[in-house]
């Protein structure tokens, strides 16, 4: 484990396999190194040609955090991870470190590809919206300690897993470490904002983030999903859509692989 120090002096956690081109992997909401091991896997089966950079978001697993929060902070820290690997990389982000990667070529940063696996945009009625006060309720639950409280409301409402699903998880051995990292729901909440309004995206947000862009989704996940990416990749000036056959929103590294390294090398060999 390394870690990096972020602008606002916050250490940053991270994780290095291969040797190569830069390659940055931004986690979404509720996952971080030790619970998802897709860094590490994309590390073995990408090493020869890349180095491949897992990283814990702010506020969870191994880095720090700093009050107050804002998304301009998380940018800085993918900014910091980036000048890391030696000033420009690639960067791969997931679910809503996808919107966090966006983000950050938007603002700017040396990214020289992009890729996105499953933005969670909800664009249309293919299922419901996220309610406008959801943030003000996470933010309640989570003032008031209730971190399990605010774990149901981001698995019931923006994920729209089945209440009975839920109920589950409660009672698995996971429930303990999400909890842990409960408070980091409000940023992923926050780098969101009303892009899961059921309405079209905004158009001037990613305006500026002309950097070359990948953007995938699983053939076997969700309609909704589906429709969020084709949106994003309609949105962005340079960006390409592409389905990986038989996959959900918990994508494998084998699946990754193949789209990864026919995007990035043009990149590498440019």
């Amino acid at each position: 484990m390394n870690t990096v120090t972020s602008k606002d002096g916050t250490r940053i956690a991270f994780e290095r396999h291969g040797e190569g081109t830069p390659l940055i992997l931004v986690d979404g909401a509720s996952s971080f190194r030790a619970f998802n091991p897709l860094g590490a896997q994309l590390g073995d089966l990408l090493g020869a040609s890349h180095t491949v950079y897992a990283y814990d978001r702010r506020g969870r697993g191994e880095s720090g955090d700093t009050a107050p929060f804002s998304v301009e902070r998380e940018i800085d820290d993918l900014a910091a991870l980036i000048a890391e690997a030696g000033g420009t990389a690639h960067v791969c982000g997931f679910s809503s470190g996808a919107v966090l990667a966006l983000d950050a070529a938007a603002a700017g940063l040396p990214i020289t590809r992009l890729a996105l696996y499953e933005p969670p945009f909800v664009v249309d009625d293919s299922r419901p919206a996220v309610p406008g006060d959801y943030l003000e309720r996470l933010d309640a639950s989570l003032a008031e300690g209730r971190r399990g409280d605010a774990l149901e409301l981001f698995f019931t409402i923006p994920c729209a897993f089945p209440a009975e699903m839920v109920a589950g998880m409660k009672d698995s051995p996971i429930w303990a470490p999400l909890e842990a990292i409960a408070p980091t729901l409000a940023y992923d909440g926050r780098f969101m904002a009303d892009t899961m309004s059921g309405r079209p995206l905004p158009r001037d947000r990613w305006s500026t983030a002309s950097v070359p862009t990948l953007v995938m989704y699983g053939g076997a996940t969700e309609s909704w999903i589906v429709s969020g990416a084709r949106a994003i990749a309609d949105l962005l000036p340079q960006a390409d859509l592409r389905d990986l056959p038989d996959q959900t929103h918990s994508v494998t590294a084998e699946a990754l692989v193949p789209a990864l390294t026919d995007f990035l090398a043009d990149g590498d060999r440019a």
